[in-house]
């Protein structure tokens, strides 16, 4: 009697495993990539990169060099000097002078009643000069000249609100890093495949664009001021539709960011993001909620049924469990190498199935924290 019931249970999280991973996640997979075209390349609406920053001297040292240096006919880059102290304000006025490109505000002090980013992007996309925003991190490093050009297209071309784009993180040694990496693109796979089936949940501020004359309509950070995090997925959850919002899915167009380097300024960070997805709307808790439910009883079911089948030596169901198990390991691999290639170029990625069982204690612990905790900051 147990054993049918787990079979039952089994077979219907296999069967939500799989609408998912070959009807949506590989919506991505199968992208087909269109080149920069000769009318992206003739026109130059003006663009406005925003970073917010708060102690990133040294980041911002590396940083406005680059973002000076894109390949595009008009853009001015907008730093926010969020309350810093190492010196920032000092380095900012003597890169002016060699950046023409290079603007600045500073903030002196937060408000009680709001979050210190959203409060420090909505004083510095107050003031920008143009209406097409792109923003991004102090500590992200676009990788191309084209990153303007590629990320903004589909607001100046397409006539969209929200571009959204990708930003993984630089690779290092040691399993953390390649732990990073295999959570940052899985967690691309879901909001870009949501997108593409045209129902989009979430951005990164990391890469992302959007009008000011939008976010101005709506008034800026309106009903999120009080939430201690979420300028960025938020925002997009709150407002972007399958109408009004395209992605970006070019190595070109990606941002690289910095890791963090230790187990406990990364659960905190993760802590704060699973904590603005208590603030989603209702259906698309729902969607990610049904895939993430799905998964845990695949697993759950299929290692009990695994370890009773074996038990009563019933070897010929033993091995269609593990041989389902398998099936499904390699069309999930098959779906993140696919992403990864359109996404950054490169096909290699680390142990997809171990990582995906242990995606299970990562996502109901740590998100459960998160989603439980009260107050996250951002710095």
């Amino acid at each position: 009697m147990i054993n049918d019931v787990l079979w039952i249970v089994f077979f219907i999280a296999l069967g939500v495993q799989l609408i998912y991973i070959l009807l949506i996640f590989s919506r991505l997979s199968f992208f087909h990539r269109n080149k920069i075209s000769t009318l992206q390349k003739n026109r130059s609406e003006g663009v406005t990169i925003i970073v917010a920053a708060h102690n990133e001297k040294e980041n911002l040292k590396k940083l406005i060099p680059i973002l000076c240096s894109q390949d595009y006919p008009n853009y001015d880059v907008m730093i926010i000097n969020d309350r810093s102290f190492d010196g920032t304000r000092v380095l900012l006025e003597k890169m002016m002078s060699q950046y023409p490109q290079l603007r600045t505000v500073t903030v002196k002090y937060t408000p009680d009643h709001v979050t210190s980013k959203k409060y420090a992007l909505t004083l510095g996309i107050k003031v920008a000069k143009n209406d097409v925003l792109l923003l991004t991190d102090a500590d992200c490093i676009p990788q191309s000249d084209q990153w303007i050009r590629l990320m903004t297209a589909p607001v100046r071309e397409e006539g969209k609100t929200f571009a959204l784009g990708y930003s993984p993180y630089e690779k290092d040694h040691g399993i953390l890093n390649k732990w990073i990496q295999f959570e940052t693109l899985w967690t691309g796979i879901l909001y870009f495949s949501f997108a593409l089936w045209g129902a989009p949940f979430m951005g990164v501020g990391r890469n992302l664009s959007y009008r000011r004359g939008f976010f101005m309509e709506k008034k800026a950070f309106k009903d999120l001021w009080q939430i201690d995090c979420g300028d960025d997925d938020l925002f997009i959850n709150k407002y972007a539709n399958g109408k009004n919002t395209s992605v970006v899915i070019h190595p070109d167009s990606i941002t690289l960011s910095k890791p963090k380097s230790t187990w406990k300024s990364y659960f905190r960070q993760k802590k704060r993001h699973f904590h603005a997805g208590k603030y989603y709307r209702g259906k698309d808790k729902q969607k990610i909620g049904l895939y993430s439910f799905s998964h845990l009883l695949f697993w759950l079911s299929g290692i009990t049924l695994a370890i009773f089948l074996g038990l009563d030596q019933n070897w010929e169901q033993f091995s269609l469990i593990i041989g389902i198990t398998i099936v499904r390991s390699i069309l999930l691999t098959s779906v993140v190498t696919s992403a990864r290639k359109k996404l950054e170029g490169n096909t290699k990625v680390f142990w997809t199935s171990l990582f995906d069982v242990i995606y299970l204690g990562y996502f109901w612990i740590i998100g459960t924290l998160g989603y439980q905790s009260k107050k996250v900051r951002w710095k």
